[in-house]
This record gives C-alpha cells, sequence and structure tokens, in this order.
C-alpha cells in the first residue's frame, strides 16, 4: 500500500470537487492538519473515515486503498464489509473504555471500603456507613465491568448479587473474628441498647449475634458474644 500515492489521489479527489482542505476538514469533522496529513501521505484515515471519505467523494473503498479510479460503481459488498468493521472497532473501543471505567469504580469503592475499616475505630458508626458506600460504589463497578463480558442483563445482576453476598459474608465474618477474638465492639451493628437495669452494660446487635460491651470506656472494659 503507497500511502503516498493513496494522499494523491485524495488530493486530486478534493480538487476535482474545487474544495480547499479547510472545506473538506468541516465536512468531515477533522482538523485541517488532518486532511492535509491524509493528502501528502504522512498518515491514513482510519477504516471508519475510510467509509466517509468513499461517500463524500463518490468512490470506492478499493479505489481509495489503489490510489486511482477502477470503476464508476462503488463495490456494496465491499463497502458494507469495511461498514461492519468500522462498527466492530467501535464496539471493541466502547467495550475497553467500559472495562477501564468499570476496572477503576470498582478500585475506588474497595479503597473507600478499606480506609473505612482502618481510618475509623470499630465503635464509630461512620466506619460501617463508609464502608457501606464504598461497597455500592464497588457493585456499581462490577455492573459496568460486567456489561462488556456478559451480553444479558440477568447475568449481570446475578454477578453483581454474587459480589454483594461475599461483601456481606466478608463483613460479617470480620465483625464475628473482631468480636471473639479481639474483644471489639461489632462495626455492622444493626441496633445499640442500653438497660437501665445494667447500667455498666450495651448490648449491640448484628444480624447473625449480640455483644455485650461491660463497663464501656473503662479500663476494665470488655466485649463479648452473648450465648
Amino acid at each position: 500500500m503507497d500511502q503516498v500515492k493513496i494522499g494523491s489521489f485524495l488530493k486530486e479527489l478534493r480538487k476535482e470537487k474545487n474544495l480547499t482542505q479547510e472545506k473538506v476538514a468541516e465536512e468531515l469533522n477533522v482538523s485541517n492538519r488532518t486532511v492535509s496529513r491524509w493528502e501528502t501521505g504522512s498518515s491514513m484515515p482510519d477504516i471508519g473515515m475510510l467509509v466517509e471519505l468513499a461517500d463524500y467523494y463518490a468512490v470506492s473503498i478499493p479505489e481509495i486503498i489503489a490510489g486511482e479510479r477502477k470503476s464508476e460503481n462503488m463495490d456494496q459488498e465491499t463497502r458494507e464489509t469495511a461498514v461492519a468493521m468500522a462498527e466492530y472497532s467501535r464496539s471493541e473501543v466502547k467495550a475497553g473504555k467500559m472495562k477501564i471505567a468499570g476496572s477503576l469504580t470498582a478500585a475506588f469503592g474497595l479503597f473507600i471500603i478499606v480506609s473505612a475499616l482502618t481510618m475509623f475505630p470499630s465503635d464509630s458508626s461512620w466506619g460501617s456507613i463508609y464502608a457501606t458506600l464504598g461497597s455500592i460504589i464497588l457493585l456499581i463497578g462490577v455492573y459496568i465491568s460486567a456489561r462488556s463480558a456478559m451480553p444479558k442483563r440477568r447475568w449481570r445482576l446475578l454477578a453483581v448479587a454474587a459480589c454483594a453476598i461475599l461483601l456481606f459474608a466478608a463483613f460479617s465474618i470480620s465483625d464475628y473474628i473482631a468480636v471473639s477474638r479481639f474483644h471489639m465492639v461489632p462495626r455492622f451493628r444493626y441496633e445499640t441498647s442500653y438497660d437501665s437495669r445494667n447500667p455498666d452494660q450495651l448490648v449491640h446487635k448484628t444480624i447473625f449475634f449480640t455483644a455485650i460491651q461491660k463497663n464501656p470506656g473503662a479500663e476494665n472494659e470488655t466485649v463479648e458474644i452473648l450465648r
């Protein structure tokens, strides 16, 4: 493929229509410099632009690639193939961008979760709030990433649901270990109650267990799972 020959042919086609490079650039929504580089042979139009150039100059794509006219009528089959290839190329680019966007979103959500669990003490409700927010962002990232890999919506939703279950299990297990091994207040509690009959105790309820915090704030503070 002779790029210089192709460029000369594009220049010839432009002059036949008495068009300036500025006018061609405007019509094809590209820069003047791009048109100039095509016509000097220093760069080539991509496949999508070849389709537009063929339509614009009323020639066939093979003629542009060959750098000379071969027939008056455009090869419809070749054009359709080029259009299909251009659409496929755009789809691939879009899918790649979706994967990157999904990965970045999921990574950001994971960063929020890790930050929340390390920055806030277990007895602070902010840790669970930010961890939940990070989980939602992470699941959104998973859904975006799955769009390119899983065409059917129900499979994408199943993937998100599976990730949500894994996150829920991880939070529940980490809470259980924190209380049973390290005697910490459960982070993902849904209720904390106080009984006036036991003023030195707080009761923390989670979905799977109840923890008793004795002497909160004192040196002899303990947190145990209610048997």
